[in-house]
């Protein structure tokens, strides 16, 4: 399913469990957990310098494609800002390397002591966009959790060799993937999704033999609560055929963050908030943009007893 949407937002973790398990009826939170931690699956930034989880065949050959621009425009900001220059990252990419060579997995405080002990600066965010490059050098990627806290292992060492793709070959191929998964779309909106050039993404449709794509018919009642971040309301440049722009501020009131949303026959028709009350109970809080018929709550509330089977919790 991963390996369908091409890649899927992951910034908000847990968020990113549910866009998984949302689209997959029998898979509970702990199953998509373990397939982070088998390596099917990975939490990389892939493209657009943000963070997303990917197919393992895909990782390679998506950085390869896209992270050279994102790194590109990182660089200088990582020097200005920072006092990262070339010499000192390089620096960083051995200490890292060192430490995490033979399987190791660390945290992000225990990378950040490391540089710190070298005499690199990793506070005011510094050593967060030192990992973001080092990763979009394709050095690093996340491994399994420990606990709660994310940790980092060498890419090389995570994932099995994997055959390369040409730049052709690559940009059909992210092409073909997004429309299939995303579609109906416009250029537009896969310039957004992908960080490709307007002329890039031209030629990638060109490649992939893409032709418009109709609206799939709906035949029942379709409600959904998505995600944060979901591919469904962040994968678009322009969202006016889901949303209302009399509701945009409340699904995103500003500084890149979309909230959960419901969704009823493709519309956003309101937000969502989850509590975890104790170690069973969630509670699901909404907010609604218009009145339901008896019929859309029930529809509803099946959504929610559904998120609830997903973390293995009573509603």
């Amino acid at each position: 399913m991963v390996a369908h949407f091409g890649a899927m937002q992951a910034q908000d973790y847990l968020a990113s469990l549910w866009a998984v398990g949302a689209r997959l009826d029998s898979v509970v939170e702990a199953d998509v957990e373990r397939a982070l931690a088998e390596r099917t699956i990975v939490r990389c930034w892939p493209m657009r310098g943000t963070l997303h989880i990917v197919a393992a065949e895909d990782v390679r050959w998506m950085l390869s494609l896209l992270a050279p621009r994102v790194l590109a425009r990182h660089r200088p900001r990582l020097e200005r800002e920072f006092g990262i220059d070339g010499k000192t990252l390089s620096r960083c990419r051995t200490i890292a390397e060192r430490a995490l060579r033979g399987g190791n997995a660390l945290t992000r405080p225990e990378l950040y002591a490391l540089f710190n002990e070298a005499g690199i600066r990793t506070d005011e965010s510094s050593g967060l966009h030192i990992l973001f490059a080092l990763a979009h050098e394709q050095l690093l990627c996340f491994g399994a959790r420990r606990g709660k806290q994310p940790t980092f292992v060498l890419l090389d060492e995570w994932l099995p060799p994997a055959a390369a793709k040409s730049r052709e070959e690559a940009l059909a191929e992210l092409a073909r993937r997004y429309f299939t998964s995303h579609g109906p779309a416009t250029v537009a909106d896969f310039c957004w999704w992908s960080g490709l050039t307007v002329k890039e993404a031209q030629e990638g449709i060109a490649l992939a033999g893409l032709s418009e794509s109709p609206r799939p018919a709906r035949s029942k009642l379709s409600v959904h609560l998505l995600p944060a971040f979901d591919e469904y309301t962040v994968a678009y440049k322009e969202r006016g055929a889901i949303l209302d722009a009399a509701y945009a501020k409340r699904v995103n009131a500003g500084g890149g963050i979309l909230n959960a949303v419901v969704v009823i026959d493709g519309i956003v028709a309101g937000t969502w908030k989850r509590f975890l009350r104790g170690a069973h109970r969630v509670e699901i809080a909404l907010d609604l943009f218009r009145t339901t018929d008896a019929r859309e709550k029930r529809a509803i509330a099946r959504a929610a007893s559904r998120y609830a089977k997903f973390l293995g919790r009573e509603l």
